[in-house]
């Protein structure tokens, strides 16, 4: 029983350590470092080019020496017959004698050196082997960037229905006051029952969007764990505010960051597909070339009518051969140089798409700063436009109070208020969204 509660409390121990490697609190600095671990995607990526590392040898290893051993063992269960002349053992002329050559029973053991002395494609293999692996480190990358960006918009995502929810639960609270307060009066005979109704609609539709804002934020916590690679329904807690990582996202710098695509990891990648179509054409020319190759082996034969090769008394006779083998490529029927034109045409195509991929980048890159200046632009236009609908707002409901300003005219000061406010949400998001777009795209992220 002892040992049964032991094991028991190891395990618990054990589960509680697992629980504590996930952090229950994220700066948003702190959730990219943590998803570029743990992102079920940036972690394929890594095995991606522990699996390329593992192919570059296993191309590497091809070349060098290979050693394989053999042993055979045959038991005649009816042996082979060979006829010869009778004459030969002393009998009559136009006969045969049938004569067995071979015991019944053999071994053969033998072990092979081989080695490949020249190879054209082997040689275009090896410098493929450490294209691949390049692609794939590149690849790499470019998970990490996206995982990056998409972990900082999962992130905002989050903060965006926080504070939506506060904004819009702070407006039904003081909705439900202005209702209670025109609802007294209207029973006091000192309003309209239109008042009433018109604070009724606003509050309802503010109560429906209050609902959806929450569904809103729940799916926004979940796409935020799946992101970071943690379970769909841990509870995480976002410590930074919108508002500060929008500030801290205004960089009138980046807009004048050098816009030399090489540093893009898209053109990275479309480099090394023309490079592995070169190396393709390589291959191909290759073809038209001989190879060599050379062996050597050894090996030990024993022959009985018994089984007895584990005895002292069996004997075993010897051998060794070396040989060295040559093929010539001499005729295909056009297989080869249709091949080797039909690489040329992949090489341009290549060549085409990199070009393509260059031209497209710049313009990726000048929209991308088209768009994150328009964010800050939209930032300051949108935090000046909450001012002023926040003080029309409170004018128009003093004014209603007083009887100056009718329901119609509240209502629309409030509308115009809510709309503003989510505007204003939306476009420090946007600061912080189009800001981790444009690095992306300059692939001047510091992780």
């Amino acid at each position: 029983m002892k040992h049964k509660s032991l094991v028991i409390i190891m395990l618990c121990f054990s589960s509680w350590l697992f629980a504590q490697e996930v952090p229950s609190s994220f700066t948003l600095q702190e959730a990219i470092d943590f998803a570029l671990e743990n992102n079920r995607q940036a972690k394929n990526a890594v095995r991606d080019i522990e699996a390329a590392e593992k192919q570059k040898w296993e191309t590497t290893a091809t070349g060098l020496p290979q050693i394989n051993g053999a042993v055979d063992y045959q038991n005649w269960l009816k042996q082979q017959v060979s006829l010869l002349p009778a004459e030969i053992a002393g009998g009559e002329p136009g006969t045969f004698v049938p004569v067995t050559f071979s015991p019944k029973q053999s071994v053969n053991a033998m072990a092979t050196l081989n080695q490949l002395l020249f190879d054209g494609s082997y040689i275009v293999g090896l410098q493929s082997a450490k294209v691949y692996l390049e692609i794939s480190k590149n690849a790499k990358t470019k998970t990490d960037l996206e995982v990056r960006q998409a972990v900082i918009n999962a992130y905002g995502n989050v903060l965006l229905a926080e504070e939506n929810l506060q904004i819009v639960n702070k407006n039904i609270e003081v909705l439900e006051k202005n209702l209670d307060e025109t609802t007294k009066i209207y029973e006091n005979g000192l309003a309209e029952e239109e008042s009433v109704e018109q604070l009724q609609i606003t509050l309802t539709s503010l109560e429906n969007y209050q609902n959806n804002v929450e569904r809103i934020k729940d799916l926004s916590y979940k796409m935020f764990n799946i992101t970071l690679g943690i379970d769909l329904y841990e509870n995480t807690v976002l410590t930074d505010s919108l508002e500060s990582l929008t500030l801290q996202n205004i960089s009138l710098e980046l807009l004048e960051a050098n816009e030399s695509i090489e540093n893009n990891i898209d053109y990275q990648i479309a480099k090394n597909q023309e490079v592995s179509k070169e190396l393709l054409l390589k291959l191909e020319k290759s073809t038209f070339l001989p190879s060599l190759s050379a062996f050597v082996n050894a090996g030990y034969s024993g022959y009985g009518e018994k089984f007895e090769f584990s005895t002292n008394n069996q004997e075993w006779y010897g051998s060794s051969l070396l040989g060295v083998s040559m093929s010539i490529p001499i005729f295909s029927s056009g297989m080869r140089s249709a091949a080797t034109q039909r690489a040329k045409i992949d090489l341009e195509i290549a060549k085409e798409e990199l070009t393509q991929t260059e031209q497209q980048l710049k313009f990726d890159i000048a929209n991308a700063k088209s768009n994150y200046r328009f964010a800050i632009e939209e930032f300051e236009n949108k935090r000046q436009n909450l001012n002023l609908a926040e003080r029309i707002e409170q004018k128009n409901q003093t004014k209603f109070f007083e009887g100056i300003a009718s329901s119609f005219d509240l209502r629309q000061a409030q509308t115009q208020l809510y709309t503003a406010q989510q505007e204003y949400l939306q476009s420090m998001f946007d600061v912080i969204a189009k800001k981790a777009e444009l690095e992306t795209i300059l692939n001047t992220v510091n992780y």
